[in-house]
């Protein structure tokens, strides 16, 4: 339309060229809808960007504060390690995030309030199965090399899948529908396929409540994230046995996690090497 109107040089300017100036076609009004929608995606993304070095510029800057806090001089570089390590194994977690919110079809609006609550949930059973690690660490040393077996068979499990994927003629993504931890979440309340709106819970026609898609993915990525923590908990004990020093590195990382998700959320499911990595 701005080229119609002034793009002149050169040529005659005749009144059905000033009226599809004027009058944008439907071709036209799509163009300028998708051009608002890029810019949106655009600003959002920045934002993302923006929040994501604002979460490791604090996370950096609570590391020197970390001998302060611990009257340990060594808990700056057990920190940094730890929380490094932890957000480099946090980063597996989106493309199970990303498969959770394709599967449930979970609008885009909606999956930042997923996320949201399910850091909350994180940061509480982190802490509940930190604490069980350090006292049973306090009581029972050997339970270093019990940390040690099960990171050894998850990435064992893990490079034995990449390495088997090379010999299967077809790539299929995973079939949600047969994943236990989404069988399991779908089975604890009656659920209902239909989502409504932006609440956990909708009431038919019958009376009784159920529980939408979106409260199903919701436990499902809190499920999860419980499984990742099983491995990524005891990676962190490996660096340091200090309990406080663990869960502070933990819940930095986590706590960057829904910006990073809506930084690399498009661009996960295409890094084919990033499973064998965190392996």
């Amino acid at each position: 339309t701005e080229m119609l109107k002034y793009s002149t040089i050169g040529t005659t300017t005749t009144p059905t060229t000033l009226k599809a100036a004027n009058n944008p076609s439907p071709n036209n009004k799509q163009t300028a809808a998708t051009s608002d929608n890029n810019s949106s995606d655009n600003l959002e993304y920045k934002t993302a960007l923006t929040r994501t070095l604002q979460t490791i510029l604090l996370s950096l800057s609570f590391a020197f504060a970390m001998p302060t806090i611990t009257g340990s001089s060594s808990s700056t570089l057990e920190f940094l390690a730890g929380y490094l390590l932890e957000l480099s194994l946090s980063i597996d977690n989106l493309l199970v995030f990303v498969l959770l919110f394709s599967y449930f079809d979970i609008p885009r609006n909606l999956q930042g309030k997923v996320l949201d609550y399910g850091i909350y949930g994180a940061v509480f059973f982190r802490a509940v199965m930190i604490a069980i690690g350090a006292v049973a660490l306090e009581n029972f040393k050997p339970i270093l090399l019990v940390f040690a077996a099960v990171l050894v068979f998850s990435s064992g499990k893990i490079l034995t899948e990449f390495v088997d994927s090379f010999f299967k003629e077809d790539d299929d993504e995973e079939d949600m529908s047969t994943n236990p931890i989404v069988t399991f979440t779908s089975n604890l309340f009656p659920t209902t396929p239909h989502l409504n709106g932006s609440s956990f819970f909708s009431t038919l026609p019958d009376g009784l409540r159920y529980a939408t898609p979106l409260f199903v993915c919701l436990l499902s990525v809190e499920v999860s994230d419980i499984v990742f923590a099983v491995d990524s908990i005891p990676a962190v004990f490996g660096v340091t046995e200090d309990p406080t020093v663990v869960f502070t590195s933990n819940i930095c990382a986590i706590a960057g996690l829904r910006s990073l998700y809506a930084v690399l959320s498009s661009a996960v499911a295409q890094l084919r090497f990033l499973e064998p990595s965190v392996a």
